[in-house]
């Protein structure tokens, strides 16, 4: 699998960039990295199980920790900071981001929630 050349957090638009050594780029937004993280908070204990997240779309990213040579842990405003974003899995996130953002507007719909216009 690719690994990460390049992270970049860009706070104001609570966007990360992430430039991989293939060649590949993807600019994932900070909302988006939140409802789809790893943690079992977010994925729960099995298939199924999975906990929708609303609410998110002013969240941001405070800090990104380093944690080993495969992953990073993202510390979110909201006080998330629990899940392991690998590099295969943010790989994942970035190259299915059209799908998986979709899947989630959709999931969000299906709930009844109305997503909060972000500037």
């Amino acid at each position: 699998m690719p690994r990460p050349t390049s992270i970049n957090l860009h706070q104001k638009s609570r966007v990360l960039e992430l430039e991989y050594d293939d060649g590949s780029s993807f600019q994932l937004p900070c909302e988006y990295l939140r409802v789809y993280s790893p943690s079992a908070e977010v994925t729960g204990h099995g298939p199924g199980q999975e906990i929708l997240q609303l609410g998110k779309e002013d969240v941001n990213i405070t800090a990104i920790e380093p944690q080993g040579n495969y992953a990073v842990k993202l510390v979110f405003d909201d006080r998330h900071d629990t899940g392991l974003y690998t590099w295969d899995y943010l790989y994942a996130l970035g190259s299915d981001y059209e799908n998986k953002w979709k899947d989630y507007l959709d999931r969000v719909e299906k709930a009844g929630h109305e997503r909060k216009k972000t500037d």
